[in-house]
């Protein structure tokens, strides 16, 4: 039986996933910094200090690892803490995943991530992208939605409103514009589920190759 541990299980597409699996029976852990509530019952949660887990910890044996670890600025408080949160957790997380055993990685990343990029916040997403890819894993699969549509459990007021207005000029963007789509978080998540076992190397996943239907 497939084990899969998800770094960042509390967030919108963590929590999908995390429903979805479980619905398949297969054996999920939850990696959070704390005790929640709304993981579904199947799921083993493995309760961790990233900071402290990133220099002594270990993961169980696993065969895959949804990697959805992500914050905004704002939230972080700052740049560095951002970077903290989204390059050095998340790269750190899977160096473990692969040292226990991983063969597969999703990662969530976003529209327009580049390593090379001005923007600050495309820049590291796409800085965390190379350093996977890096890291021995036999099929890497990069998803880059455009903005996540859902249910928060923490509300973001900018990003209710872009829910709205991009739900709406979504079908106006057309061409190479419809990457910057937005896509329901069920659907990315199943998306990712869908294609965990599929093809070898790495893998790019824009609006066009998720689950829409």
């Amino acid at each position: 039986m497939t084990k899969s541990i998800i770094a960042g299980a509390t967030g919108l597409v963590g929590l999908n996933i995390a429903r979805q699996l479980a619905t398949q029976k297969e054996q999920t852990i939850a990696l959070v910094r704390r005790s929640v509530d709304g993981l579904p019952e199947r799921t083993e949660i493995l309760e961790i200090d990233f900071q402290q887990f990133l220099i002594s910890g270990k993961l169980p044996l696993c065969d895959h690892l949804y990697l959805c670890l992500g914050t905004t600025i704002k939230t972080a408080g700052s740049r560095s803490a951002f970077q903290i949160v989204d390059f050095d957790y998340a790269l750190g997380i899977a160096k473990k995943a692969r040292e226990a055993g991983a063969t597969g990685l999703s990662l969530v990343s976003s529209v327009g991530a580049d390593a090379r990029s001005t923007n600050f916040y495309l820049r590291t997403k796409g800085q965390l992208e190379v350093a996977v890819k890096s890291l021995g894993f036999s099929r890497v699969n990069i998803y880059r939605p455009g903005l996540l549509r859902g249910k928060r459990s923490n509300s973001r007021f900018l990003e209710g409103v872009g829910q709205v207005v991009f739900r709406f000029i979504g079908p106006l963007l057309v061409g190479p514009l419809s990457n910057y789509r937005s896509i329901q978080a069920d659907l990315l998540a199943q998306t990712m589920i869908d294609n965990a076992d599929k093809g070898e190397g790495v893998n790019y996943f824009h609006f066009k190759q998720f689950n829409t239907n």
